[in-house]
């Protein structure tokens, strides 16, 4: 049974001064819709959020909503009232008499989930703690609509799968904007894609996005063939006509003329969208580096002291080496010890007992969370090129700071604004790019993803898929785990840190089993000899995949070719006959012109698919 429609607009249209962002802009939401609304930075999708709440009006079109729905939306940020209460804070919109049983209930259902305490005070929390009290308000609101701006940023792996429970029973519609693609994929069952200031709509979920995206960006591609054939065939008519033919075809001569403009912008755009970031040749010495040992934790014992005077137990005899080319992913709840860990390799923090050896070579390069690099009254440029000029060293090769910016997405004219008023995601973007402009053999990522779109995503796993040195990576995104990383450091909380083979998958199979039954256990398979022991528990090469155009792309190839050597035996079978351009002499120029066509495009098919396929591999062996 279809649901009720809540909400609807149609033939929207929205612009800012003269940039258009919508045009036609038509969707529809309807109660228990759980709706992933993707797109690239600046694409519109808070723009679209405020369509959806009516904070923003429609230049021209219809907003239609069912009367009596209510829209909620968690925000990127806040203002937090003095004094005022977590508890008072979530429940300040909802407050009624004779309800407090309810609102009990609502604590233990979302605000203790949430890993937030009632009575702590708003103005004194931290920047992912307001963030969970905002998304906890937006819970227990329980609006019609939910729309949830990066909902997962600072939260625990723990409470991100909470979370996934929750929105999946959640009995409104939900729009959500997010990087976290598993998060996506398990919580919708429909995509709303803002590309290039249209609006495409998919009644799958996330995890036919790459499916069904590569195939509307194959189709497009199609037609900008197809439309540059017509508009080759007019452009030849109007150099060969005579003047005085011309003259006469005034309109139809400035209908190709516009034409042939608008397939240009078209094209030009299509070429942005598939455009990938040409990562330069890292310096392998520099990445390298000379020491086989990185770095050893030797019986490390680290504590800290709470404001209530309570000790914290962090690390207890810990013992660990980090070896040359190590990739290692560090998980667990905040407070676990994570940072800590990251600042006492890197010499910020000493230990209460132990000892931390370091290679006498080693150099790292460290990505903080807290961003304490970025000062906020120095510019954008300034950050990039601290030595001044208008050019950086960007992996051995001198690049202009306002093209390097673009391959972060940042638009030049930002070049010389101040750090200090850039968004959050702006700014881990400029973090990212003055951290990986000159990778040191140590790379330390601490939270890298918070705050970015899934483009800059793509383009960061791309990096890292090709950085040889040895990388620490904390972060909360499984599917970047997995992409990224081939081991597992684990803080369970109380100074317990496990080590697992594998990236984020290989961890949660490993807890399964080993929490599973002993009954169960005993009915798995009986262990490997010990010779293919050793060849399992060996550290696997790093995997990682091709984005989501290009993976598309080689798997579609072998059919291309295919069927181009198919048409090529056709034609060459027409062309066979001796007597055909006597009888046909259109269908001989035809075959014999498209004949030399379809061979060019199927040796640049085959070095493609030759070419995707090295990378593929090279990819899946981390070589």
């Amino acid at each position: 049974m279809a649901s009720s429609l809540i909400l609807s607009v149609l033939e929207g249209a929205i612009a800012f001064g003269e940039k258009t962002i919508f045009e036609n802009l038509t969707f529809h939401i309807h109660e228990n819709d759980k709706i992933c609304l993707v797109g690239r930075n600046g694409s519109g999708k808070s723009t679209l959020m405020n369509v959806i709440t009516g904070d923003k009006e429609l230049d021209a079109g219809e907003r239609w909503q069912l009367q009596g729905v209510k829209v909620g939306y968690l925000r990127q940020e806040i203002t937090p009232k003095p004094e005022q209460t977590v508890y008072d804070f979530v429940f300040e919109q909802i407050k009624a008499e004779g309800e407090e049983a309810l609102h009990k209930y609502k604590v233990e259902m979302v605000i203790q989930p949430l890993e937030l305490d009632p009575a702590d005070r708003m103005d004194r929390l931290s920047g992912g703690q307001l963030r969970r009290a905002c998304l906890a308000r937006a819970l227990v609101e329980e609006p019609d609509i939910l729309l949830l701006d990066e909902p997962t940023n600072h939260l625990d792996l723990d409470v991100i799968q909470w979370l996934e429970r929750y929105l999946k029973q959640y009995r409104g519609a939900v729009v959500c904007v997010s990087h976290d693609k598993m998060f996506l994929a398990n919580i919708s069952d429909k995509i709303f894609w803002l590309d290039r200031g249209s609006l495409k709509v998919c009644a799958q979920g996330f995890a036919h996005f790459d499916e069904w995206s590569g195939q509307l960006l194959e189709q497009e591609a199609r037609e900008l063939k197809n439309r540059e054939k017509i508009v080759g065939m007019e452009v030849e008519w109007m150099q060969r006509s005579p003047g005085a033919r011309r003259k006469r075809n005034v309109r139809r001569l400035e209908l190709v003329k516009e034409a042939r403009a608008k397939l240009k912008a078209d094209k030009s755009a299509f070429r942005r969208m598939m455009s990938r970031i040409q990562v330069g040749e890292m310096d392998e010495d520099a990445v390298t580096g000379a020491s086989k040992n990185v770095a050893e934790f030797i019986k490390v014992d680290k504590k800290f002291t709470d404001e209530a005077g309570r000790e914290r137990l962090i690390l207890d005899k810990f013992s660990m080496r980090i070896l040359r080319g190590d990739r290692i992913g560090i998980l667990g709840k905040n407070g676990s010890g994570k940072t800590s860990f990251l600042r006492l390799l890197i010499g910020e923090l000493a230990p209460d007992m132990g000892k931390v050896k370091l290679a006498k070579d080693l150099q790292f390069s460290y990505f903080d969370q807290k961003r304490r690099d970025l000062k906020p009254d120095d510019t954008v440029k300034h950050a990039l090129c601290p030595q001044g000029g208008d050019y950086l060293k960007v992996m051995g090769k001198t690049r202009h700071v306002c093209g390097y910016l673009k391959d972060f997405l940042f638009d030049p004219a930002l070049v010389d604004q101040k750090i200090g008023t850039l968004s959050g995601g702006q700014k881990n973007r400029l973090m990212l790019a003055k951290v990986l402009a000159d990778p040191k053999s140590l790379l330390i990522l601490d939270e890298p993803t918070n705050d970015l779109d899934m483009d800059t995503l793509d383009m960061l796993e791309e990096i890292l898929s090709q950085y040889t040195g040895t990388l620490l990576v904390v972060s909360h995104d499984r599917d970047f785990l997995d992409q990224t990383v081939t081991k597992i450091l684990a803080f369970e909380g109380n100074a317990g840190v496990e080590g697992y083979i594998g990236g984020y998958s290989d961890y949660i199979a490993a807890r399964k089993e080993k929490s599973a039954p002993k009954a169960e256990k005993t009915q798995q398979k009986p262990e490997p000899k010990k010779e293919e022991k050793t060849a399992v528990t060996a550290a696997p090469k790093v995997k990682t995949k091709l984005t989501y155009k290009l993976q598309y792309e080689l798997d579609n190839l072998p059919k291309r070719i295919a069927k181009l050597e198919k048409e090529i035996a056709e034609l060459e079978g027409i062309l066979e006959d001796s007597d055909l351009y006597a009888k046909d002499k259109n269908a001989f120029h035809h075959a014999s012109h498209r004949l030399g066509y379809a061979r060019e495009e199927l040796e640049e098919a085959e070095n493609r698919w030759l070419e995707l396929t090295d990378m593929q591999e090279s990819a899946l062996t981390g070589q």
